[in-house]
């Protein structure tokens, strides 16, 4: 059993007293020894008691020493980590649909692959977890709003549909958008739900243009994400090398993880790499686990409470045994 902390560490200052009555039973004994070597007869005594007993004597007390203790550990409040599911936040996936998510580099295409990997993910979320779907291109569309089912995330993903341009500040910026309008119905008095942004793509930004710092441009969509405290966890998915084939004539469409790193960073979120199907569905466990779970210092008392109380029993019952009374 580990533990984090207590709850009410002044509790422990008993622990003084526990000192106090071993100091105690430990001089109480001393001194009834030497009254008994003092005025007994000890041939006398060596015939009437010749079996006395040696050190078991002294368990019922040890014993009774070690409840206490585990009582007292008890009442401080222990507290340990303990991963409990989140039920307030907000999820907004965002998943690339640009013609280059039909390149084959990732099998059978990076489309395919990240429609399977993203299922996965939303089946697997935690039930309170509201999550919401934007597929982007040269346009982003809002297709599923936050929400606890997940029928219709799953369903939107198995008909995402390619299209040209890619349009990654547009999308973040829906992102936001939809957040900022689902906090307004569910905000109430305990404020806005904790939220982030789940962003996959392959490519570099297109639309408006390629600078990220264009005013719709994704790095400076990062930095608002920011200011609204909505981490953006990215996901660069894809090989250098991949390719597609527009209008008869064969394209290299390489990731672009330098301005992934550089989305995640500006917005505190993460960044994660994926150059297959099986590195996707890892990623996307481990954003489930991040999102979908908090570590929180939970009580830890009840296990030392239990175990003081069967070392209490064991201590009643050794000295029934032994010393044919109670401590």
């Amino acid at each position: 059993m580990s533990l984090s902390g207590f709850i009410a560490p002044w509790w422990l200052l008993l622990y003084l007293v526990v000192a106090a009555l071993v100091v105690g039973y430990v001089a109480v004994t001393r001194g009834r020894k030497k009254q008994l070597l003092r005025f007994a007869n000890l041939e006398l005594l060596e015939r009437v008691a010749p079996g006395r007993l040696g050190w078991s004597r002294h368990l019922p007390a040890a014993l009774l020493i070690v409840a206490l203790s585990l009582f007292t550990l008890g009442m401080a409040g222990p507290t340990a980590e303990e991963k409990v599911p989140r039920n307030r936040a907000t999820v907004m996936l965002v998943i690339d649909v640009s013609l280059s998510m039909e390149s084959v580099d990732v099998r059978p295409t990076r489309l395919a692959a990240a429609q399977a990997a993203a299922t996965t993910f939303v089946k697997d979320m935690t039930p309170g977890i509201n999550l919401g779907l934007i597929s982007f291109a040269g346009t982003a569309t809002a297709l599923v709003a936050p929400t606890t089912e997940r029928a219709g995330v799953v369903r939107a993903i198995d008909h995402l549909e390619l299209a040209e341009s890619t349009a990654t500040g547009e999308a973040v910026f829906a992102a936001m958008k939809a957040i900022d309008g689902f906090s307004t119905i569910v905000g109430g008095a305990e404020g806005p739900p904790p939220a982030r942004i789940v962003l996959m793509t392959d490519g570099k930004q297109t639309v408006p243009n390629t600078n990220p710092e264009d005013p719709r441009g994704a790095y400076v969509a990062a930095r608002e994400a920011q200011k609204r405290h909505i981490p953006i966890s990215t996901i660069s998915f894809g090989t250098e090398i991949g390719t597609v084939t527009i209008n008869g004539r064969e394209v290299l469409v390489p990731v672009d993880d330098n301005a992934m790193r550089e989305i995640a960073r500006l917005s505190g979120g993460d960044f994660h790499k994926a150059a297959s199907a099986d590195e996707l569905k890892r990623v996307y466990g481990t954003l489930g686990e991040q999102i979908g779970y908090e570590i929180k210092n939970a009580d830890a008392s009840r296990p030392w409470l239990m175990l003081g109380t069967l070392v209490l029993f064991a201590a009643a019952g050794t000295s029934l045994l032994i010393g044919q009374r109670l401590p």
